[in-house]
């Protein structure tokens, strides 16, 4: 194994703040990402149904 043990991973040698933070700042844009598209596909249906119930309306 290439860490003796939990806190030398963590560290990474001398690098761990770079690839915490690095790994921090994907999953959160990442988070983002899903959130924005699952908002936005359901704004989408929600005027696509309001369209379709003005449509039947006519």
């Amino acid at each position: 194994m290439a860490f003796e043990n939990i806190a030398e991973f963590l560290a990474m040698g001398d690098h761990g703040v770079y690839v915490w933070s690095s790994y921090s700042i994907g999953v959160a844009v990442f988070s983002a990402l899903i959130i924005s598209s699952f908002l936005s596909h359901k704004r989408l249906m929600q005027q696509l149904k309001k369209r379709y119930q003005r449509e039947l309306s006519r």
